[in-house]
Order: structure tokens, then sequence, then C-alpha cells
């Protein structure tokens, strides 16, 4: 692995920055713990000695296939802060609460006991994070800070300095900053939101997805929803959320 490190920094020293305007103009901002998670579960990929490392690796091939997919200019890897998710907890004590363990997605690697995956998922973590200081791309953690925020926050200032943005993520909350200069990209599904996509698949503009998101709640948080008023029913009581208008809790 040190060797790894080693050419990545001689690659690191002999790669061409572009200059400061070109550098923002394609941003791609990575959900990073979504897209470390993901691969950790799926990947069995082992290293030469028989160890796990299909979260590092298969976070690395990802990126890297996006990359050339969007033809990005600047790589902002976002991971959460150190106590991110604390601000949340005390608006609402019960955030996150109901978080289940990990599932493996494919068992060809089959750890022998929880605290040796613990363990596992903690290392390829470290060594991913040694391993991007090593290349191209920024890594971007603030205490206190939430990736999905940070990710929000990176994505306006890019739009306000001329750039476009990308965001590689599952997680449908990112869709309510979709815009003609922001898109995100779900891996899984290998499949592009911009504005019409999402649209098209869900019946509500991305200028109202915050406020579907509210009145639907978010089971993967714990956070309830108004009881009995799913995504159909809200869509038939106000057929203008599809609309570019942003509506309010008072319109509703």
């Amino acid at each position: 692995m040190l060797d790894l490190v080693s050419k990545l920094k001689a690659f690191n020293q002999q790669r061409v920055v572009p200059d400061e305007a070109g550098i923002n103009s394609r941003v791609l901002l990575v959900d990073s713990l979504n897209n470390y998670l993901r691969n950790f579960a799926a990947s069995p990929a082992m290293n030469e000695d028989g160890e796990h490392v299909g979260g590092v690796t298969g976070f690395l091939k990802s990126i890297g296939q996006v990359i050339r997919q969007f033809h990005s200019t600047r790589v902002i890897c976002v991971f959460d802060g150190a106590g991110g998710s604390q601000r949340r907890r005390r608006l609402f004590e019960g955030y996150k609460s109901n978080r289940r363990p990990m599932e493996h997605l494919n068992r060809t690697y089959n750890f022998k006991d929880k605290d040796e995956e613990k363990e596992a998922l903690k290392w390829q973590l470290h060594l991913l994070i040694d391993l991007l200081d090593h290349l191209p791309v920024n890594v971007f953690s603030l205490d206190n800070i939430e990736a999905d925020d940070a990710i929000a926050y990176l994505a306006e200032l890019t739009q306000q300095r001329g750039g476009t943005v990308t965001i590689l993520s599952t997680d449908r909350d990112f869709l309510q900053l979709v815009n003609e200069n922001c898109q995100v990209y779900n891996p899984i599904k290998k499949k592009i939101y911009d504005i019409s996509a999402v649209v098209e698949e869900y019946g509500i503009h991305p200028n109202n997805f915050l406020l579907f998101r509210m009145v639907e709640g978010d089971k993967s948080d714990n956070i309830p929803g108004v009881k009995g008023v799913g995504q159909a029913t809200l869509l038939k009581l106000f057929p203008a959320l599809r609309e570019s208008k942003q509506l309010t809790i008072g319109d509703l």
C-alpha cells in the first residue's frame, strides 16, 4: 500500500493544474460517506493479503467513472464533520434514531463477526482518506456540519461563481437543489436528475421538492410526515407542485 501512495504522490506532482477560472467550471460534489458505505456493502474485493478492500476500490472506481462521464474539472469529496448530527438532534431528539445495521448486497466476502466488520469499515475509511489526500481532489469536512449541508453550500457557491455542479449521491434529498446549473447523479440507477427527470419521476418540480419532503416525512431519518398524506394524495390535492413556482406551507 505504501508503494501505491508513492505512485500517487509522483502522479500528483507531474499533473498539469488548470487555471483557476477553468478548475471551477464543472464541479463534482461527492456525498462521500454515502458512496463509501454503499461500496463497502456491495463489493467483495480483497487485496493480496486476503483483506476486504471493497469500500476503497469501489469508491475510487465509482468517482473515476463519473469524472470521465461528466468531464469534471474539480472534485470535492465531502464527509460528515464530527458531531454533525447534533444540531438536528437538538431540534428533534429522534433524528436518525432508527438507523439499522448495514446489510451486505454481495456476500462473497464474509466477516467472521460484527467486530471484524466494524474494524474493516473503520480501517478502510482511514485508508481512503489517506489515498484521497494524494489525488487531485479536495477533501472537505467541517465539525458540527453534516455532509449534505456542506454540499448544498458548495453547490450554491459554485453556481454563484459561474460554474455548474454534479452531485454524486443516492440521497433524494439533494433533488431540491436541481436547477439549470445543478444536477444529481444516482450511481445505482445510473440516472442523471435534471429538472425534467425529477418532474417525470416524482411529479414534483425541484423548487417544490423540499415542501414535498416536509409533508411526506423521511423514514430513513426517522422524521414523521403528515399522517395519511402520501405522494399520490399530495399531488392529487396540489397539482401545482409540478410547476416551477415555489409554493409555501401557507399556499397548501
